[in-house]
């Protein structure tokens, strides 16, 4: 694995997405990537693992959920799983949590669905990371537009997002 270093000045060519600025502003190490978003993609983050060479298993996709008092929660889970609703819904104390509709998640992220990033979300949302993250150095997460990702340690995920590991995924 290649040594984090710490990303103070923006990489040329990089947007400096509201998720970056957090991730530098906290002072945290990280690393960004880049790769080529294809339109007709089947899957957003398995196309960044393919595209980056990378283990499925270390990339982490961001899906929001409605819980049944219909608060927003965000849920961090590997690119080839998919989310527990019935987990999530426990780990967060409620009895139903559902997939938010791609509106309300734009809205309440501003990001649009495919980047999709936990960090620099316009309306900060409570956060679970699965806990299978925890098991590795780092770990990817969109960086705030398809074709950007950002590695970090998943402590410094947590750190960020004010979340908690949990098993949220099947």
């Amino acid at each position: 694995m290649n040594e984090l270093s710490l990303s103070s000045v923006p990489e040329p060519g990089i947007d400096m997405t509201p998720a970056i600025i957090q991730a530098r502003k906290a002072g945290i190490y990280f690393r960004t990537h880049r790769y080529v978003h294809e339109p007709d993609a089947a899957s957003y983050g398995l196309e960044a693992a393919d595209k980056l060479g990378l283990d499925p298993a270390r990339v982490f996709k961001t899906l929001v959920a409605v819980m049944d008092n219909r608060r927003l929660v965000m849920a961090m889970v590997p690119v080839a799983r998919q989310l527990d609703l019935k987990a999530l819904a426990r780990v967060d104390g409620a009895k139903k949590a559902t997939m938010a509709p791609p509106r309300e998640v734009e809205r309440a992220t501003g990001y649009v669905l495919g980047g999709v990033s936990p960090l620099g979300q316009k309306r900060p949302l409570a956060a679970f990371l699965d806990e299978s993250a925890m098991g590795y150095a780092t770990v990817h997460v969109s960086g705030g537009r398809r074709g950007l990702e950002i590695e970090l340690a998943p402590a410094d995920l947590l750190l960020l997002t004010g979340g908690q590991s949990a098993p949220v995924s099947l």
